[in-house]
C-alpha cells in the first residue's frame, strides 16, 4: 500500500507506510529523571462555536489522553502552552481543565503539575498582575497539583525593568505552600514575552532569573527553560542552587540535555513528549539502567519530527501535536479549540505524517494511513 503526499513544491510523492508500530508497553515511573509531558486538549467537534468563543472541550477524550500518558509513567504538565493556553483556551477553560485533571490524577495515581498565569486579565497594573497570579496559584494548590509559574504577557507589558520581576516573583514564592516550577518561555513560543525578566539581553535576563531563584531556593522545585538554546540551558543548569532542578523545555535539543554531561543533566517538561509519550518513556527507562547510548539511539531519531513540528512560527506547534493525536487514534477528529487546525499547511501535515510513521508512533498504522488519506481528499488530493 502506498500514499501520495504533497511536498512544499506542490508536487506529489509516493510514500509507503510501515505496517507495524514500534513495540512499546506501559510501565512504572522513572528513577533517573523526572519527566512531564505537556498535554494538549481535545476540542468538542460538535460544539457550535467560533474561533472567538470560549473553548468547547471534549472532557472525556481529554482526560483519556492524560490516562494514556500516566500509563507510561509520564507526569502531565497541565494547562500549559501545549494545551493552547492563551491561544484558544481562556482562564475559565483552563481552571476547569485543572480541576478535572487534578481529580483524575488523584484517582489513578498520576503525577500532575499545572500552569499558573495571569491570562484572566488585560492590564498594565503590577498590582493586578500579582492578584491574577495569586488567584490561579490558589486554585492549583487547592486542586492538590504542583504549581508551575508561567511567564505572563501582562507582566511583560507592565514591567519597567528587572526589579518588577524580582518583586512579583518574590511575592508569589513567599506565599507558595509548596515548591513551584518557574517557567521561562521564549518569544519564539509567544512574541508577547519578548524581553522577559526585564531585558532583551539574554545574559541580563538570565541573571535576573537566577537572582529570583537564589533569593528563594527552598520555594523553587525547578525551572523549565524553553529558549531552544542548548548552551544557555546548560549554563543556567550549572548555576542553579543545590537541589533546584532544570526541566528542559527545549524541543530541538532534548536528547542531549536529558542525557547530560559530567556536570549534570536536565529533567524534562516537553510539548513534544505529547506525541512521543510511549517512545520517550521507553527511552528514559533505558537511561534508568545507565545506558546513555541506548537512550540516545531511541530518542535521537525523533528530533527531526520535533524540529518539524516546532518550526517557525513555533507557536503553532500545537497544530501538529493534535494532528498526530488524531492519526494515532487518541481522538476521533482533527478539530482544535480556536480553529487552530488551520494554522499549518497540507505539506507540513504530510511531512509530519511521514516522519511520525517512520518512527512507528502510530499504534494502528492502517488507521493513520486512512485518516491521512481522508485529510488529503478534503484538500483535493485523490489517491
Amino acid at each position: 500500500m502506498t500514499i501520495r503526499l504533497p511536498g512544499a513544491d506542490g508536487a506529489l510523492r509516493t510514500y509507503e507506510p510501515r505496517t507495524e508500530p514500534l513495540a512499546v508497553t506501559p510501565g512504572t515511573p522513572f528513577t533517573s529523571r523526572t519527566v512531564f509531558s505537556a498535554a494538549h486538549v481535545v476540542a468538542d467537534p460538535f460544539a457550535d462555536v467560533s474561533p472567538d468563543s470560549p473553548a468547547a472541550v471534549d472532557w472525556d477524550a481529554t482526560l483519556a489522553f492524560r490516562r494514556h500518558l500516566w500509563s507510561h509513567g509520564l507526569g502531565v504538565a497541565e494547562a500549559m502552552d501545549t494545551a493552547q493556553r492563551g491561544m484558544g483556551l481562556d482562564w475559565a477553560g483552563a481552571a476547569e481543565l485543572i480541576r478535572r485533571s487534578a481529580a483524575e490524577a488523584r484517582a489513578v495515581g498520576g503525577r500532575i503539575a499545572c500552569g499558573v498565569g495571569t491570562d484572566q486579565i488585560a492590564s498594565d497594573s503590577l498590582a493586578e498582575v500579582r492578584a491574577a497570579y495569586e488567584e490561579q496559584l490558589a486554585l492549583v494548590e487547592e486542586s492538590g497539583a504542583q504549581a508551575i509559574l508561567m511567564a505572563s504577557r501582562a507582566l511583560a507589558a507592565a514591567s519597567s525593568g528587572p526589579e518588577d520581576y524580582l518583586e512579583v516573583y518574590g511575592h508569589l514564592l513567599r506565599q507558595a505552600a509548596e515548591p513551584v516550577v518557574l517557567h521561562w518561555l521564549g518569544p519564539m513560543f509567544d512574541p508577547a514575552l519578548e524581553g522577559y525578566w526585564g531585558s532583551a539581553d539574554l545574559d541580563a535576563a538570565t541573571d535576573t532569573f537566577l537572582d529570583v531563584i537564589a533569593a528563594h531556593p527552598d520555594k523553587v522545585d525547578g525551572i523549565k527553560v524553553s529558549l531552544l538554546d542548548a548552551r544557555r540551558e546548560i549554563d543556567i543548569r550549572r548555576r542553579l542552587p543545590q537541589g533546584v532542578r532544570c526541566y528542559t523545555g527545549d524541543d530541538f535539543n532534548y536528547p542531549e540535555l536529558i542525557a547530560g554531561d559530567e556536570q549534570g543533566f536536565s529533567h524534562a517538561l516537553l510539548g513534544i513528549f505529547d506525541p512521543l509519550g510511549p517512545l520517550a518513556a521507553q527511552a528514559v527507562r533505558v537511561l534508568d539502567t545507565g545506558d546513555v547510548r541506548g537512550f540516545r539511539d531511541l530518542l535521537d531519531p525523533t528530533v527531526g519530527l520535533s524540529r518539524h513540528l516546532f518550526q517557525t512560527p513555533t507557536r503553532f506547534y500545537k497544530t501538529g501535536v493534535v494532528f498526530l493525536a488524531w492519526l494515532a487514534g487518541h481522538q476521533t477528529h482533527f478539530t482544535m479549540v480556536g480553529g487552530l487546525q488551520s494554522a499549518r499547511s497540507l505539506p507540513h501535515f504530510a511531512t509530519a505524517y511521514e516522519l511520525a510513521d517512520g518512527l512507528g508512533l502510530f499504534p494502528d498504522p492502517k488507521l493513520a494511513e486512512e485518516r491521512m488519506k481522508t485529510l488529503l481528499s478534503v484538500y483535493g488530493v485523490n489517491q
